[in-house]
């Protein structure tokens, strides 16, 4: 579903504007959508891998092999 929204810009960028949309033979509001998107898409990608390290972290990693002992960490 679309819906229109108002949004204000300088006069200069909205004139960079419509000649980057009239290069892409595209609208302005396309132009926007797809970026606003692209920007939503890689902000909940990021999000995601966050969340996925930070539970990793928080689990922690086994390492393999044995703990060392006590009196092998303070041999000399």
């Amino acid at each position: 579903m679309k819906q229109n929204i108002t949004i204000s810009m300088d006069k200069e960028l909205i004139q960079k504007a419509r000649v980057l949309a009239a290069k892409k033979s595209t609208s302005i509001s396309r132009l926007l959508s797809e970026e606003l998107s692209g920007i939503i898409t890689r902000n909940e990608n990021y999000e995601r891998a966050r969340t996925k390290a930070l539970a990793e972290l928080k689990a922690g990693y086994h390492l393999g092999g044995l703990p060392a002992t006590r009196e092998a960490l303070h041999e000399r």
